[in-house]
């Protein structure tokens, strides 16, 4: 059987329709009955066999047609299905069903099962026994899930089950670092972030968070920077004919951070995302020379806003000194944070040097080309230790760039600085704690991820009626 056909065995495809639903109102687009017809059926042998099957269809049809019908109150979507939702209703709404599961609270005296078996299933190929402890054990193709997660990445209830089988399924987590296609996986997820404004802030969330923990992998941060990548056609900021996976999800990353300083200045995105750029620091490998040039702009950025806080500051300052009655704002507060901002890109672009300076030519190129920018904060008492390789690493390519002569090529500058890289004795850059940041959920998760799944449900059920009168879990205007 199948839906693409005009015609089913003997019968017109719409006449084979009414017969099966027992109706003469069921459409031939309908998408419950032809997600039915694509199931395929063995062939049967004989006319009996023919009868028999034919028999067993219409009634194993009808009878979910009833529940289907129950289930949507004979009515249609709270809102208009996306093109995949309708492409495939039955798999939409089976993945919806299994985040409420998931999702449930735990009893007081059991755990829920379904978070149990999630947490637990291993691959087909897996011939270990699951221990004694694991009550609801089974196994799947991790390949076949794999691909499908890589392909589905569009939609938030996708995103959200990719981010809960990593967090929460370590065989799962362990298998997908353990692929040589990762990019299959990171690049829609990376597009996720590039294109923010079109997406809801739940989405960009779980995409950010996905990220993150897997930069908690010392082995994707090495690899994501051997696979090379072509044309991201997506990336519209500038053409990249050819770029590394690590230099654009730094170049991407970056992109979220000054997004979300310019227009949602959500601490917890700024958070997610330095710690992202933090754990793959020691890992940057041949950076693009964009890529380094972003890190510096960012600096740069970060640069100016502390000095605009500063200078809003002191006139505030010596305008309460004339007027005792104008409360003083709390400029305090803001420069705090943007000193915090500020110190975590020093720490990455010192991480960086200290441990794969010679890797990165560029990152240097990019340092000494803006190195006024960093002047101010080499006595600042909140920089001062971490300035001190960057100063470092600044002095002593500027006095080789000297020493080479005036209007140098920058292929010449990148020459010099390659051949600077092995006169720096190692010893001279100061050693500082590896950056590392692990993701963990907040102590009562439930409160995110219960309206979150249930605002999906609603959103993006096919064919499922919900009076939005009636809903008090999440607001009508949640994203």
């Amino acid at each position: 059987m199948g839906s693409n056909s005009s015609r089913i065995g003997d019968l017109p495809k719409n006449e084979y329709l009414k017969k099966l639903s027992g109706t003469e109102s069921v459409s031939e687009n309908d998408p419950f009955w032809n997600q039915l017809l694509s199931f395929s059926f063995p062939a049967p042998t004989s006319s009996t066999e023919l009868k028999l099957l034919e028999e067993a269809t219409i009634s194993v049809c009808r009878s979910l047609a009833g529940l289907w019908t129950v289930f949507t109150l004979g009515g249609v979507g709270s809102k208009v299905a996306a093109a995949s939702e309708l492409s495939s209703p039955l798999a939409n709404q089976s993945l919806l069903l299994l985040l409420v599961l998931a999702n449930l609270t735990d009893a007081a005296d059991a755990p829920n099962p379904y978070r149990q078996a999630i947490m637990s299933f291993k691959n087909t190929q897996d011939s270990s026994p699951f221990p004694s402890s694991i009550p609801h054990a089974f196994q799947i193709n991790f390949n076949s899930l794999y691909m499908a997660l890589c392909e589905q990445q569009t939609s938030d209830q996708a995103t959200l089950l990719l981010y809960t089988l990593l967090h929460q399924n370590s065989n799962i987590r362990t298998y997908m670092l353990a692929r040589t296609d990762m990019e299959n996986l990171v690049l829609p997820i990376l597009e996720i972030l590039y294109h923010v404004e079109e997406r809801n802030s739940h989405h960009v969330y779980m995409a950010l968070i996905i990220l993150l923990i897997l930069t908690e992998d010392d082995g994707f941060n090495r690899s994501i920077h051997e696979v090379m990548l072509k044309n991201i056609t997506w990336y519209s900021e500038r053409v990249l004919t050819e770029i590394s996976l690590g230099s654009l999800l730094i170049l991407v990353v970056i992109r979220t951070i000054q997004y979300n300083m310019t227009r949602t200045r959500d601490k917890y995105l700024h958070t997610n995302c330095l710690a992202a750029l933090a754990n793959m620091s020691a890992q940057f490998r041949s950076l693009h020379q964009y890529a380094a040039q972003r890190i510096v702009s960012l600096f740069s950025l970060l640069s100016k806003k502390h000095n605009k806080v500063l200078e809003q500051a002191t006139q505030s300052l010596r305008g309460s000194l004339s007027s005792n009655d104008v409360p003083l704002p709390d400029y305090a507060q803001d420069l705090n944070v943007i000193e915090e901002v500020i110190r975590m890109m020093l720490e990455i672009i010192n991480s960086c040097l200290t441990n794969s300076l010679h890797h990165n030519p560029n990152l240097v190129y990019a340092l000494l080309y803006k190195r006024d920018l960093f002047e101010q904060f080499r006595t600042h008492p909140s920089f001062q230790d971490i300035m001190q390789n960057i100063d470092l690493v600044i002095t002593f390519f500027s006095s080789r760039l000297l020493q080479a002569g005036a209007e140098l090529s920058v292929e010449r500058v990148l020459e010099i600085i390659k051949q600077g890289v092995v006169a720096l004795p190692k010893d001279r850059l100061k050693k500082f704690p590896e950056l590392k940041f692990k993701y963990v959920e907040e102590e009562q998760p439930e409160e995110f991820f219960i309206p979150y799944v249930w605002s999906l449900v609603y959103n993006s059920a096919v064919g499922v009626y919900w009076n939005p009168q009636d809903i008090q879990l999440f607001t009508m205007d949640s994203d």
